[in-house]
């Protein structure tokens, strides 16, 4: 099945770039680019992509308001991408918010190409791109900077969740993959997405990014542990 791709970037050496880079994959398409957010929003609502590589800093709409955009789209819209952030710097403030507001993750703008390559086909294939430890820092971050958790917020959405299905939160939240789930827990590695699977459906979340969110959010990790 072909990855259909757009590229939102105000650079347009970057858009040229990432686009014969991806297009030159035989399970990859660039179906559109654009230099700003809105126009990138625009496009997206032609072309139907299923990743939107999105640029954060962005003259007319930044990349966070466009995600925003796309993954919280108005009445009688259905299309919903996944999406990529782009980024210069390894933290960003917009990048966290972009997180909660539902993108897949993110990715330098100076990773090695092997790497955007990667990066593509793990968020279309519904991962969260969690594992660069530069990822986890940067929510790490930004959590340390958020109020304490209220006892009507996330940590009493929290309470549903079953003591196993709590684990694999955490662990989820300390960047582990389903692999390393699987073998901390002693579990197989399908009955580990099952499980993440329930957690998310239980706390409404799109996926392992806003998982991890929700766990320092909630309090169930704390920076530094």
């Amino acid at each position: 099945m072909t990855i259909k791709v757009i590229i939102v970037d105000d650079q347009a050496m970057v858009r040229a770039g990432f686009a014969a880079l991806l297009a030159a994959q035989s399970d990859i398409d660039v179906v559109g680019e654009a230099p700003d957010g809105r126009e990138g929003v625009a496009v997206s609502r032609r072309t139907h992509p299923d990743v939107v590589l999105m640029d954060v800093r962005m003259p007319e709409m930044d990349g966070l308001e466009a995600a925003r955009q796309l993954l919280d789209p108005p009445r009688g819209v259905i299309h919903r991408p996944k999406v990529l952030m782009l980024t210069t710097f390894d933290v960003d403030d917009y990048v966290y918010e972009a997180l909660r507001a539902g993108a897949s993750g993110f990715l330098l703008k100076d990773a090695p190409p092997a790497d955007l390559i990667s990066a593509v086909r793990v968020v279309a294939a519904g991962e969260a791109l969690l594992a660069p430890s530069v990822t986890r820092r940067l929510i790490a971050d930004f959590a340390r900077q958020r109020p304490a958790p209220r006892r009507d917020g996330p940590a009493a959405r929290r309470s549903g969740l079953t003591p196993r299905e709590t684990e694999v939160l955490e662990l989820i939240a300390r960047g582990l993959s389903n692999q390393e789930i699987a073998e901390s827990l002693v579990l197989a590695e399908q009955t580990v997405k099952t499980h993440i699977g329930r957690v998310l459906a239980k706390l409404g979340l799109r996926d392992r990014a806003q998982a991890v969110i929700f766990a320092y959010e909630s309090g169930l990790v704390t920076p530094g542990q």
